[in-house]
């Protein structure tokens, strides 16, 4: 496969950036996005030039960092896949894609296609702790979780903090990501001595972020790649009114 890429190159955060044309030649279908970026990175390097820096660390899809924006959407356009599990088979010969980092405020582009999600983890540090005394591996039946909460709850827990959500809402909203991490844990009991005073400081941080609110229009959901659904956000909300009036 022959492509042309359209790359969004930034020396650092305080320079402006601009869109580079590349021609990436001998791009094998089989190879994943990630390993097109390589190809191409080690090209750059032979002719001396600064090869694109972009995030990546598993590879398997798990941890969230391959986060770029491909052809006008996080993570490209096949649904339910992260950047380093999408394969160049889903362009065809001649494609001109456009390669871009999460545009957000609250994730500020460090060079080229790395931006900083720190807040996501200052998010989550705002949660605080869980007071129950988790020790080693309870026993299977010692805390009864009915099959549905505990679906819910993994359902929850199956987001990997990529900031898809961030990077496709037209207000940057992190509220599907916020929303998971607590509905994670308020399915649970050992989640629910904390569930209040965790949902208030874990929203009030984000806010304090810089992220925007909810759009309703659910670009969250369509772009997360563990299918994270919308749901959760109300639930969110709900607990978060009922924090506000339990310290009012």
């Amino acid at each position: 496969m022959k492509l042309t890429l359209e790359v969004w190159r930034q020396k650092d955060a305080n320079s402006a950036g601009k869109m580079q044309r590349y021609e990436a030649a001998g791009i094998s279908p089989d190879m994943s996005f990630l390993e097109m970026l390589d190809l191409v990175n080690s090209r750059l390097i032979e002719a001396g030039q600064e090869p694109i820096a972009f995030d990546h660390d598993c590879r398997e899809g798990i941890c969230g960092s391959c986060g770029l924006v491909i052809n006008g959407v996080a993570h490209g356009t096949r649904k339910a896949t992260t950047t380093c599990q999408l394969h160049m088979r889903e362009f065809k010969d001649g494609d001109t894609i456009y390669i871009e980092p999460f545009r957000a405020k609250a994730f500020p582009v460090l060079k080229d296609l790395v931006v900083d999600r720190s807040g996501f983890d200052r998010i989550q540090q705002a949660g605080g702790y869980v007071s129950i005394n988790t020790g080693s591996a309870p026993d299977a039946n010692a805390v009864p979780i009915g099959k549905e909460e505990a679906d819910i709850a993994f359902t929850a827990a199956a987001c990997i903090g990529c900031g898809a959500c961030v990077a496709q809402c037209k207000n940057a909203s992190a509220m599907l990501f916020v929303s998971a991490k607590l509905s994670h844990y308020a399915h649970l009991p050992q989640g629910q001595p904390e569930r209040m005073r965790r949902t208030r400081d874990m929203v009030d941080a984000m806010d304090a972020e810089g992220f925007g609110n909810c759009t309703n229009q659910y670009e969250c959901e369509a772009v997360c790649p563990k299918e994270i659904p919308a749901r959760f956000i109300a639930e969110m909300n709900r607990d978060y009114v009922k924090a506000a009036i339990t310290e009012a």
